[in-house]
């Protein structure tokens, strides 16, 4: 857990009342400090005031978008609905106004840390998928898409100007690279 305000004060309140929910909780007075921060890779959730003296929260979370930072809960004591509108738009789980209720806040946090674990598997996933493919070699990449796109062997054969058994070769290099169990499989991969 992260949170970034100015305000002392509430960056001290918010530890305090996250930390009774078994949450562990780095605070921050500035989105510098945050982005300055090394961040560990485990699923996370960052509180962010809108008003920042350095940086729109918006705008951190625009920097956010293009990076792997956590999902984010806007908080704010100077709330309107376009700012609103446009955190949420931007991809921000909540927009809350203070004062904060725990419960609105506990909801949204949980929420976020809820997608953030999601958008770390699939990073994780991706990342994995991106390691086989790597590993496949030139005339194997050639041949993925035409045995995933459904043609048969003689047809991808005739395509690339090899042999059929040379394609059923690279047929089954590839699914064991892919680690595809099946055709249906590896279309899904």
């Amino acid at each position: 857990m992260f949170v970034v305000d100015d305000d002392r004060r509430i960056c001290e309140a918010l530890a305090d009342l996250l930390s009774t929910f078994d949450l562990h909780v780095v605070t921050f007075g500035s989105a510098a400090q945050y982005l300055a921060y090394p961040q560990p890779d485990i699923p996370a959730c960052l509180v962010l005031d809108v008003q920042l003296p350095d940086i729109n929260g918006l705008d951190l979370l625009t920097q956010a978008r293009q990076g792997t930072l956590p999902q984010i809960v806007f908080i704010t004591g100077h709330g309107d609905i376009p700012t609103s509108v446009r955190a949420i738009k931007a991809g921000a789980v909540d927009f809350l106004t203070k004062p904060l209720k725990e419960a609105d806040l506990m909801r949204a946090i949980h929420a976020a840390l809820a997608q953030d674990r999601v958008a770390r598997r699939e990073r994780a996933e991706l990342t994995e998928l991106h390691r086989r493919l790597s590993r496949l070699t030139p005339r194997e990449r050639d041949v993925l898409p035409l045995i995933v796109s459904g043609l048969l062997n003689k047809q991808a054969a005739a395509e690339l100007a090899i042999s059929e058994i040379t394609v059923q070769s690279h047929r089954g290099r590839i699914m064991k690279k892919m680690r595809a169990g099946s055709l249906a499989e590896l279309v899904r991969i």
